[in-house]
């Protein structure tokens, strides 16, 4: 890395040092003031105001780290004292309808939207560590807004290939990636393109993440039996045209899930997989057979998220040898170059970014890959056939959104290191 990048990076890191230390004055001062329940609702709202989709609140030695997920990383907000540590645990142990008395196993949590005057709901999960309790709360999308696939992110061929999919009348279609990788936005963007009058539509949701109209939204309930197998095999007696399956997580719902696409309906779900192929290793694993992969997979998306180039501090730099490299771009393709960054302001947290958005590869199954694949060929050999079919790789689809100005070198190199782990 270069050291004009270097400095970059340290400017802005310091811009976002004051930034914590102006809110962690604000929520300082109400301590003082008013105590910890005001102070919990300051954290809830700001946290909402930035964009955060996670909070973590970690114990230590000394009380409670604070720390606040802005597009997709962790940044230090506070640290609580340990007097106020009780009192705001349980203060958000009671808001998410959790038992206070229990500290010694894991629970889970919700705090409704009507519980703190929003229009997210947020997710609650905490359990115990040596220093005491620990919670995370995942703050919904707004369950308002909708995302048309056109804004995720994709390239244009990837769109185009998915549009037609999506309209296939049978088969399963996936999304694939690991947690926070916006896979559940891309999964009901494609719903939306099925909510029609002349179908009939269902969910099955753990829990319902957005509430959307026309559409037969079931959340299951693991405390009285009711979990994705038992409701799925219940939805396929309705006369079903689309089903979404918030995940894939057992070998039961993917024969399930399988089987409903080999008959006639279209199964939209997600799956935690690294990438497209992974998936047919996955489903191997749960014990679908070779030819029915081929024939019920119509389409597997795997995805990640990268940060976008914040709008207000973008400049323009030459690429070095080290980003020269990364983009495979030969000497005289990287002196005609321009590469752009973020310097960081006070519009984008002081980091150069603002605002993340998707990275995809699409997989399709053509005649040379389906019988790969049922030769049981390895992944390698399937990648192969794929990307000469014309897939587009995760690492490809990032380089070009860093050459047309979309996102910075850096990003393009962490997805390339989460990739490989």
């Amino acid at each position: 890395m270069s050291t004009e990048t270097t400095t970059g990076t340290s400017a802005a890191t310091g811009g976002l040092e004051v930034r914590q230390k102006a809110l962690q004055e604000e929520l300082r001062e109400l301590i003082d003031v008013v105590g910890p329940a005001p102070l919990v609702d300051l954290l809830l709202e700001r946290a909402f105001q930035l964009n955060a989709t996670d909070i973590h609140i970690d114990p230590n030695q000394n009380g409670l780290r604070v720390r606040l997920r802005v597009d997709g990383m962790l940044h230090d907000v506070m640290q609580l004292p340990q007097k106020l540590t009780a009192q705001v645990i349980s203060r958000l142990k009671i808001m998410a309808g959790m038992d206070i008395t229990e500290r010694r196993a894991a629970q889970d949590g919700h705090i409704s939207k009507s519980v703190i005057k929003h229009q997210r709901d947020i997710r609650v999960g905490g359990g115990p560590t040596i220093y005491g309790e620990r919670l995370v709360l995942r703050l919904m999308p707004d369950e308002q807004s909708f995302t048309q696939l056109d804004e995720l992110g994709f390239e244009t061929e990837q769109l185009e290939k998915i549009k037609k999919l999506v309209d296939v009348p049978y088969g399963v279609f996936l999304s694939v990636g690991p947690v926070g990788s916006g896979k559940s936005t891309t999964v009901y963007s494609a719903l939306t393109m099925r909510n029609r009058p002349t179908e009939s539509v269902v969910t099955i949701e753990d829990p319902v993440e957005r509430h959307m109209d026309g559409i037969n939204q079931i959340q299951i309930d693991t405390k009285i039996g009711f979990t994705f197998v038992k409701c799925l095999r219940g939805v396929l007696r309705q006369d079903p045209d689309v089903m979404m399956v918030g995940e894939i997580r057992d070998p039961e719902t993917a024969q399930i899930a399988v089987r409903a696409g080999l008959t006639g309906v279209t199964v939209l779900s997600t799956l935690h997989a690294n990438d497209c192929l992974a998936v047919i290793d996955v489903f191997r694993e749960f014990g679908v057979s070779p030819m029915f992969i081929v024939d019920a997979l119509k389409c597997v998306i795997a995805q990640r998220l990268i940060r976008k180039i914040c709008p207000d501090c973008r400049e323009e730099y030459t690429p070095d040898a080290a980003a020269a490299a990364a983009l495979k771009l030969s000497d005289e393709e990287a002196a005609k170059t321009k590469l752009v960054r973020g310097s960081g302001c006070d519009n984008c947290f002081s980091t150069g970014y603002s605002g993340r958005t998707g990275v995809f590869e699409v997989l399709t199954f053509p005649p040379e890959l389906r019988q790969a694949v049922l030769r049981t060929d390895g992944q390698d050999d399937l990648r192969d056939i794929a990307v000469r079919n014309g897939m587009m790789t995760l690492e490809d689809a990032a380089r070009r959104k860093v050459l047309r100005g979309e996102t910075t070198v850096e990003e393009l190199l962490r997805l390339q290191t989460a990739i490989v782990d």
